[in-house]
């Protein structure tokens, strides 16, 4: 009969749980990095999990971040027009990224404590990224992220003006988030 974690999980009839290698499926996982405005993506990477995301990598993710934005957006970049509103992830909040940000003058909107509703990529991108590619298993981690790929090569932008839409409401009187970077 077995405890209880071993009849809850699925193998086939004469092999044994140890034989199932239980980190081969994260070896082709990634994090996934991510910044859109009202027109589309701006700016992503694809991260293994072996990368820690922290304040220095954090850091150089926003200066490739700050060069896509001067070269897709250079009427909003030249007239600091564009904002930038990221979540409460200690990454985000350490020292060294609000330096970077205060010192190229990146006008960030404040991310209120708590408030896990306004990320957009949880509640816009990821769900979408996630329903298409629920169940699937991949050979590489090239694979998965050529499936991600053509899963955000889907969205249109008025699926992004609409993701702005709806924070705009939720938000309130904050509607010049639609031009900001997310």
């Amino acid at each position: 009969m077995g405890t209880k974690t071993q009849s809850s999980q699925w193998k086939f009839p004469g092999v044994s749980s140890t034989d199932v290698d239980k980190t081969s499926e994260k070896q082709h996982q990634f994090n996934v990095e991510i910044f859109f405005d009202h027109k589309g993506i701006v700016r992503k990477e694809f991260v293994p999990l072996s990368q820690k995301i922290n304040p220095v990598f954090y850091g150089e993710v926003l200066k490739r971040l700050q060069k896509n934005v001067r070269r897709k957006q250079s009427d909003q970049w030249r007239n600091n027009t564009w904002l930038l509103h990221h979540d409460n992830e200690p990454a985000h909040a350490a020292l060294l990224p609000r330096r970077f940000l205060t010192d190229n003058n990146m006008t960030v909107v404040p991310y209120p404590p708590y408030s896990h509703d306004l990320a957009n990529g949880d509640f816009f991108l990821f769900p979408k990224l996630k329903m298409k590619l629920k169940g699937r298993r991949f050979q590489t981690s090239e694979e998965n992220q050529a499936e991600s790929q053509a899963v955000l090569n889907t969205l249109r932008e008025n699926d992004f003006q609409e993701c702005f839409k709806k924070l705009a409401a939720t938000l309130g009187s904050l509607s010049s988030l639609r031009m900001g970077l997310f």
